[in-house]
């Protein structure tokens, strides 16, 4: 695309977008000629924040000299329509620490580059300005740079497509930062659960598109920038032409047969892409047409309620991911991420991958051997994606080799498996494929051309091995030798002139001069040695000159140094090129290693874990046999705890009705068992004895709730509104764990909602669920619906204490020992003692007349409430007062004992 074309896209969900003052677009005659060309490039991103190189930084003009969001010193700069123009600016050296702060406050930026050699500018007169163009529009879906990426996740742009009125719509997404592309068709009610899976840090969608509260909430859900597109943008055709030219084919057959909406979502992904890197584009893979039935759907609260990626408090730390993950590269854990956050449904690719993770497990040397040789292996892809878009360096040349000699070692790994270990398992077969003798020429030339110590950029020069260019290491010479020529140069004029002091020195400014002390500075400007020593400049203790012999070899020097750079970034170009051609070979090697990595860690994992390899297949079973909480259990080993597993069949009993005490751990139950399914199915051993786990297509999770204010959202609504989800959704392949439905309103009202949500989980869902509930009534339902069985977390009582076994056995439980467990809080002795007085009460008698008393009883609404002490021992006034009959009592035996009792009290 031209440089001078105006990008057309709204950012919704960032602060307003800086601008330039009305008045100064277009250029005003008083603008300077650099405010000039400012004003007219900002004219061309005004929806972005401009980062204008002069020299050494960036600057930041007008409005978009955002000092709070940077976080520095704002100044200014001259003037513009007579008032002062606000400037700051960021060091070009550090610009991407200042870059990352902007994108994570909803920013894009747009890096505008000096495109011309400054002394070619003044060629064309002294006030004429550097050309300048964007080079790159930063956003949070296009980011490359190492800096700004998490290594160990991925970085999804998504583009979101709807063609007329057709119910379906078409969700494209890539990462730029490794050149993946997929797209996929879905429902609108699917939309959440498939955002909440990719996490993208940016979505697309149409001008056009309509405001849809479902969409905007799914969109809010998964936290992604919203950027609005011209909806031409999302035209199928249009799309279509432009995914052939890109992928260079005649047609879109031999990748897939895709929707218009599907053509829509790519086109404008595409598009955006392209305009962001202002006409270069990354290394794409050709697109992968995902079915929404091939992985398993899990909403966004259920992935929020199951801490899978995140905890609830946003923290890695403590989450599923982080607790399983045992890669030893970034693009490995970019890959287990995606499966975790992907379980598939097919039985056959499941078992596929759980013969890979099989055999390396059983295989402890070679899964050894692997985990080392992957420890060395760089990120090809990322790598890859840089040199693709001209923001590559030296050292992305170097993990490209790398990567190439990791492949290498890997191969070598595999074939030397015993003989008893073949043939290897399709997955790793498929990927030892990849990796077999890949890109050889390349990998030599990369090897022989590369230095060891590599500079950042390639401007900074110096990443060329000797021996690797004849010219180059000639020149290198000459610019090398400088000292030795120059001390020569000294020795020789010092000898001539008879000045021993004379030195030979460089700055900046003069380049190199002769430097002699001023008293014999007058000799140099006499014949004879005038005529060959040229005055310079006289200072204070110093007098400089120059030679034309001196000039000549300065100037060799400055060439041979601009020379050497130039040779070196020409042979960056050809090796950048070189690597290039191999894009398909390297970016299927990259695959290869980023799943060979993801198999031995979950191999490692399950031999450090003690996982077992469960059966996976197309039945509707769910048996788990001695089942753990991966998350939990991984907590209490560091605490030398044991953990206690539990079994759970939903079987013919496909309905568990739990209940129990708080703090018994019923939650941990539910939870453990749905992180036990998508384990399984994302091709992962998992933490039991035992498990036949039959494809779950749907997970739904309801545990906890809290208030959504912004919306105006009770925690009961939300709860609510979760349940709907579930009983409208859930069909009988789905898996469906829910706790405490109902309690978050009046006892008889949440009951009821209770009873009727099991009746319709039973009857008409008929999915496998696990029901946590206090609602004791509800286990009469176990006689009534024959697919419903009892369970309940075992619990014993000693002295009046609860002790929490945490095991789950057949049957109901009749108390939820709540004021049991208020007691271990540190609830007041007095309050502890009028609850069991309280509940004592109610369990005597249920009818409103009772609770009305109850209620008159109570201390809150007593005149003469006084705090309820705790019964003590009889006082031995009480005891001698309770033995007398005061009608005996004679004046003088009143009198002493009168002053007995008061002994008594004296005592006491």
């Amino acid at each position: 695309m031209s440089e001078r074309a105006a990008p057309s896209f709204q950012h919704e969900n960032a602060p307003a977008a800086a601008a330039v003052p009305a008045e100064a677009t277009p250029p005003s005659r008083e603008a300077t000629p650099m405010m000039a060309q400012y004003l007219e490039i900002k004219g061309q991103w005004p929806e972005a924040l401009l980062f204008y190189r002069m020299g050494d930084f960036y600057e930041l003009f007008f409005e978009d000299a955002a000092a709070e969001a940077l976080d520095i010193a704002l100044t200014k700069r001259g003037k513009h329509l007579g008032e002062d123009i606000p400037m700051c600016g960021v060091p070009v050296h550090s610009h991407e620490a200042y870059l990352e702060r902007l994108i994570r406050k909803g920013f894009k930026v747009a890096v505008c580059e000096q495109v011309e050699d400054p002394a070619e500018a003044k060629k064309r007169g002294s006030k004429s300005v550097v050309a300048r163009a964007v080079q790159r529009l930063v956003t949070p879906g296009t980011l490359t740079e190492d800096t700004l990426l998490d290594a160990r996740a991925h970085n999804y742009l998504a583009s979101l497509a709807r063609v007329g009125a057709e119910a379906e719509l078409g969700l494209a997404w890539a990462d730029v930062s490794t050149g993946e592309l997929a797209v996929m068709s879905l429902a609108p009610a699917a939309l959440g659960a498939e955002l909440a899976r990719l996490s993208p840090g940016e979505l697309l969608v149409s001008e056009g598109f309509a405001p849809n509260e479902n969409r905007d909430e799914a969109v809010a859900q998964a936290g992604a920038t919203l950027t609005a597109l011209p909806a031409a943008r999302f035209d199928s055709g249009n799309a279509e032409r432009r995914l052939k030219s890109h992928f260079a084919v005649s047609a879109l057959d031999g990748f897939g047969a895709f929707s218009r909406a599907e053509l829509g979502a790519m086109g404008a992904l595409l598009d955006y892409i392209e305009l962001t890197q202002v006409g270069r584009m990354p290394a794409l893979s050709a697109p992968r047409r995902v079915a929404s039935a091939d992985t398993m759907a899990i909403d966004a609260a259920t992935r929020a309620n199951l801490e899978l990626v995140k905890t609830l408090q946003g923290e890695t730390q403590g989450s599923l991911l982080a607790v399983i993950d045992r890669t030893v590269t970034g693009a490995g854990a970019r890959e287990l991420g995606s499966r975790l956050a992907a379980p598939l449904t097919d039985p056959a690719a499941i078992n596929r991958r759980l013969d890979a993770v099989e055999w390396v497990h059983d295989a402890r040397d070679v899964r050894a051997g692997l985990r080392a040789g992957l420890k060395s292996a760089p990120d090809i892809a990322r790598a890859l994606s840089r040199l693709s878009l001209g923001r590559g360096g030296p050292r992305d040349l170097a993990a490209i080799a790398g990567g190439l000699a990791a492949a290498d070692s890997l191969c070598a790994t595999l074939e030397a498996a015993s003989p008893s270990l073949l043939p290897l398992p399709d997955e790793i077969a498929r990927a030892c494929a990849a990796l077999d003798r890949v890109a050889v020429p390349l990998k030599e030339r990369l090897a022989a051309t590369l230095a060891e110590e590599l500079p950042l950029i390639a401007r900074d020069g110096g990443f060329i091995a000797r021996g690797a260019s004849a010219d180059l290491d000639e020149t290198r010479a000459l610019r090398d030798d400088a000292r030795k020529l120059i001390a020569g140069l000294q020795a020789k004029y010092a000898g001539e002139t008879g000045i021993s002091a004379l030195k030979v020195r460089h700055n900046n400014v003069l380049g190199y001069y002769i430097e002699v002390p001023p008293r014999h500075g007058e000799k140099l400007t006499k014949p004879p040695f005038s005529e060959s020593y040229i005055h310079r400049q006289t200072m204070a203790n110093a007098m400089r000159f120059t030679t034309p012999e001196l000039a000549s070899l300065a100037s060799r020097i400055a060439e041979a140094a601009g020379r050497a750079l130039e040779i070196e970034l020409a042979l960056f170009d050809e090796l950048v090129a070189a690597v290039l051609v191999e894009t398909s070979v390297l970016a299927r090697a990259a695959e290869a290693l980023a799943a060979l990595d993801t198999l031995a860690a979950l191999a490692e994992l399950a031999a450090e874990r003690r996982h077992v390899r469960p059966r996976v297949d197309a039945s509707l079973a769910f048996e788990v046999k001695a089942g753990r909480h991966p998350v939990v259990e991984a907590a209490l080993a560091k605490t030398g705890e044991q953990f206690v597993p539990n079994d759970c069949e939903l079987g013919p009993k496909h309905l568990w009705l739990l209940t129990g005490p708080n703090m018994a751990g019923k939650s941990t139950f539910l939870r453990q068992n749905a992180l036990i399914a998508i384990m399984a199915q994302m091709g992962a051993f998992v933490p039991a004895d035992d498990a036949h786990i039959g494809v779950v297509d749907r997970l739904f999770s309801r545990v906890g709730a809290a208030d959504d204010l912004a919306r105006g959202r009770s925690t009961f609504m939300v709860e609510m509104v979760e349940t709907a989800a579930i009983l409208n959704q859930a069909g009988e392949r789905s898996l469906v764990i829910l706790d405490e439905i109902g309690r978050g309103t009046a006892t008889f009202d949440g009951l009821s909602i209770a009873w009727a949500a099991v009746e319709h989980l039973h009857e008409v869902n008929r999915s496998r669920a696990l029901f946590a509930t206090h609602y004791h009534e509800l286990t009469a339902l176990a006689e009534k619906l024959p697919h419903l069985a009892n369970a309940t977390m075992k619990v014993k009582e000693w002295k009046g204490d609860v002790v929490f076994l945490h095991e789950v056995g057949p049957g109901a439980a009749d108390r939820s020992y709540g004021i049991q467990v208020a007691k271990l809080a540190g609830l007041p002795a007095p309050v502890i003692a009028r609850a069991q007085s309280v509940l004592s009460a109610l369990e005597k008698g249920s009818d409103r007349e009772a609770r009305a008393k109850l209620t008159d009883d109570l201390p809150l609404f007593s005149a003469t409430a006084r705090p309820i002490a705790p019964p003590t021992e009889e006082s031995a006034v009480e005891k001698e007062l309770k033995t007398l009959n005061p009608d005996e009592l004679t004046p003088k035996a009143a009198l002493e004992l009168i002053y007995r009792l008061k002994g008594l009290v004296a005592e006491k």
